[in-house]
């Protein structure tokens, strides 16, 4: 008997190595393939102004890290003596204004790095919801101010179409050699309702179509299609029954892998994720000898590695676990 339903999925047209540079921005899934690509040795910089869930305020991001804007002054808040800002999530913050100014700016310069340098661009879309302040506009995060001093609106298709392809077009004008990957975050929105979450990730599908097809430098992922049609089962949610499980990350992880890596890119992850599986070893008995051998031979994979990859970390860690003996 069949439990799921599997589906092709075509070998991207740009594919991703180990020189390959990559921003990931956007909803939990774009920091868990980022997370997942940084610890199989990608150069990858993930989610830098945090969790961002709606397509629009990606543009946003996008805009001011192309133009280096500084941070708007009406969109500074305050709470507990921490100072955040409505165009980015709670994890970007200051213990002053000047500070909170200060890290913005710092992680703005950091991403133009990525979009000038870069090889992969990957958004992955959580939310056609939105919330607006008055003063300020679109917001990235609330910051757990009142919700009646925000507007929430279901941002139409049209007009999120409209905004990405022009942001999108000045990045390919300006940085010709970015590929844009998009995806879908299978995360589901329940506080919105199920009803409106899946409207929202109806938009966000056909908003993806669209950009794909306006746009030769971008394609999409079928991340939320992995999940909802082909897993397609609670046992595949951790216990909030909103999130991917961890088997349903890895299991999408491997789908990303085979569509996107070349097969010499393939074998190096697998490689990787060996030694990372035999660093996460817990002995029974770390004073034995057989885990002084285990460390010798760990050591002279990690070293034959580091010629191509950077394990200086691990090298210096497992150094330090066999001068103890």
């Amino acid at each position: 008997m069949q439990w799921f339903t599997p589906f092709t999925i075509s070998e991207s047209p740009f594919p991703i190595s180990h020189q390959s540079k990559i921003l990931s921005l956007g909803s939990c899934f774009a920091q868990t393939i980022g997370q997942k690509m940084l610890t199989h040795k990608f150069d990858c910089l993930v989610n830098p102004f945090g969790t961002i869930f709606h397509p629009m305020i990606l543009g946003d991001l996008l805009d001011h890290t192309m133009f280096q804007d500084n941070l708007e002054e009406n969109g500074l808040i305050e709470r507990d003596g921490i100072y955040f800002y409505l165009g980015t999530h709670s994890d970007l913050n200051g213990n002053s204004p000047e500070e909170l100014k200060k890290n913005y700016a710092f992680h703005l310069a950091e991403t133009r790095k990525y979009l000038e340098n870069g090889t992969h661009l990957i958004l992955t879309l959580g939310t056609s919801w939105v919330y607006e302040k008055e003063e300020f506009g679109r917001v990235a995060n609330c910051h757990k101010l009142p919700k009646k001093l925000f507007k929430k609106k279901l941002v139409p298709l049209e007009e999120m179409v409209s905004y990405l392809s022009h942001v999108f077009g000045n990045i390919s004008r300006a940085y010709p050699n970015l590929k844009i990957i998009l995806t879908v975050s299978p995360v589901r929105h329940i506080k919105d309702g199920i009803p409106e979450n899946q409207l929202s990730k109806s938009i966000l599908r056909v908003l993806c179509h669209e950009l794909e097809n306006k746009l030769s430098n971008t394609i999409y992922f079928p991340a939320y299609e992995i999940l909802i049609d082909e897993l397609r089962d609670y046992r595949f949610y951790r216990e909030d029954l909103i999130h991917p499980s961890v088997e349903a990350e890895n299991y999408i992880w491997e789908k990303w892998k085979n569509s996107n890596f070349t097969e010499e890119t393939k074998h190096k992850a697998d490689q990787i994720h060996k030694i990372n599986q035999e660093l996460d070893h817990r002995p029974l008995n770390p004073k034995s000898e057989g885990h002084r051998k285990f460390l010798q031979s760990l050591l002279s994979k990690l070293e034959r590695l580091n010629t191509e990859f950077d394990f200086s970390k691990e090298i210096e860690s497992t150094s330090i676990q066999l001068s103890n003996f």
